[in-house]
């Protein structure tokens, strides 16, 4: 075994006593699986075809601590920005409970940090937290070291009016922090749940994050991930959503920060009339690297997934997307579409697009493309002959591109606040703008 992946063997040995449900034998056992698979396979290299266009190599080689923690208050405060829902902070990979904020919640709702619901919900959480087998390695680490997360539960028909915001602060400049959420909707349950990653400026450290969501039958999740790390950071996570029949599941994925980013996202449709929309928005400059992958499994008849990501390059910057719809035998009236856009904004930035559609049904409605391209030159001189120089021209047709998947996020106070995001990150002076 190599020194690399000693250290995080040695960080389980050192870690797995004090984990949350350490005394739960099924959970103690999970956990020693999912390192023995980490330890076996190893990081991902760029041999394997899922990881073809991105390497963890320099992740790989990097050595995380404890110790450091920098004030975060401030930064939580001022994401909160006035704005109502359910705020539940972890600093580091644990609860918080001074800088939380848990409203009145409608009966028979459970929310509540995960290493708190293990003591008293533990078998609601098992068949949800996920398996050693599932995903790629870094999951199977994840599984293994995760220290907190959230637990929301959803009784039947209930309801959540506002938000819940589950805020993940990297507030110390070299830790490694694993965060584990699960979300449980019973039939018709309703709740909008929003994943915000920062971290204090400059620091480069370590963040994975898997969330797990049960959908039963009529479900309404809706889904929300920014992620606002410092440059220098590394960031991996996964989704995974499991819908039963007549479910409504919405992923918004909002990439704006880390040195490396990756993002696995899945949803498996086991009952008719699922519905589905995957939406993201990725923005890297300098010399950054994202990557979204994901997978839509059509595997019952009379569904339907929506499914659109766009990302801009400045630099020498590196996007990929790598989506896969999978359309399972007798998966008949599959109505499918998937898209990928990408906007270079430098002549060394790069891009890596590869929409799949795989089919064992016939009658089926699915399409799927991708574009890459500059600022388009006609639009440009439209601008330009109404007055405006070139460089606000710019400005407006890169916003422009972008806002198209801002506009999918359907809660107002959500999408302005990513909105804000966007213009803050974009280059150019465009986040002075009020933009309508």
């Amino acid at each position: 075994m190599s020194a690399a992946l000693q250290a995080w063997t040695d960080a389980f040995s050192r870690r797995a006593g004090g984990l949350p449900g350490a005394g739960i034998p099924w959970l103690a056992g999970l956990r020693r699986e999912a390192m023995d698979r980490f330890a076996t396979e190893g990081w991902p290299n760029t041999r394997l075809e899922a990881w073809r266009h991105t390497s963890l190599a320099a992740l790989a080689a990097q050595s995380f601590e404890d110790g450091g923690a920098q004030p975060v208050a401030d930064l939580v405060e001022a994401l909160r920005e006035d704005e109502s829902g359910h705020w539940l902070v972890f600093v580091d990979g644990r609860f918080d409970p001074a800088l939380s904020l848990i409203g009145e919640l409608p009966a028979g709702v459970i929310l509540q940090p995960l290493s708190q619901a293990l003591a008293t919900h533990a078998e609601d959480i098992r068949p949800v937290l996920g398996q050693a087998e599932d995903g790629p390695s870094p999951s199977a680490l994840n599984l293994a070291l995760a220290s907190d997360g959230a637990f929301l539960k959803l009784p039947r028909g209930a309801a959540i009016a506002e938000p819940v915001h589950l805020v993940c602060v990297a507030a110390s400049p070299r830790a490694s922090q694993f965060l584990r959420h699960v979300v449980i909707a019973d039939d018709a349950a309703q709740a909008t749940v929003v994943e915000h990653y920062v971290g204090v400026p400059g620091a480069a450290n370590f963040s994975h994050a898997a969330t797990r969501l049960d959908l039963a039958r009529d479900a309404r999740i809706t889904h929300l991930k920014l992620q606002r790390e410092s440059d220098e950071a590394w960031h991996l996570g996964d989704i995974d959503a499991r819908q039963a029949q007549g479910s409504y599941f919405a992923s918004h994925s909002m990439s704006l920060g880390a040195r490396l980013a990756r993002h696995d996202i899945a949803t498996h449709f086991t009952g008719q009339r699922c519905e589905t929309l995957l939406n993201g928005l990725y923005y890297v400059d300098k010399r950054r690297h994202v990557d979204h992958h994901t997978l839509i499994g059509h595997a019952q008849p009379r569904c339907v997934s929506h499914e659109s990501y766009r990302g801009i390059m400045a630099d020498t910057s590196h996007g990929v997307f790598s989506g896969r719809i999978l359309v399972a035998p007798g998966a008949d009236g599959t109505d499918a579409v998937q898209r990928n856009d990408s906007l270079l904004l430098s002549r060394l930035a790069k891009s890596d697009a590869r929409p799949e559609l795989e089919i064992y049904a016939d009658d089926v409605k699915c399409a799927h493309g991708a574009t890459v391209g500059q600022i388009d030159a006609d639009s440009l001189f439209y601008l330009r002959s109404r007055g405006l120089d070139e460089a606000r021209a710019r400005d407006i047709l890169i916003y422009a591109f972008a806002a198209a998947s801002v506009a999918r996020i359907e809660a107002e106070p959500l999408r302005r606040r990513v909105e804000r995001a966007v213009r803050a990150m974009l280059p150019g002076d465009i986040a002075t703008e009020v933009v309508a």
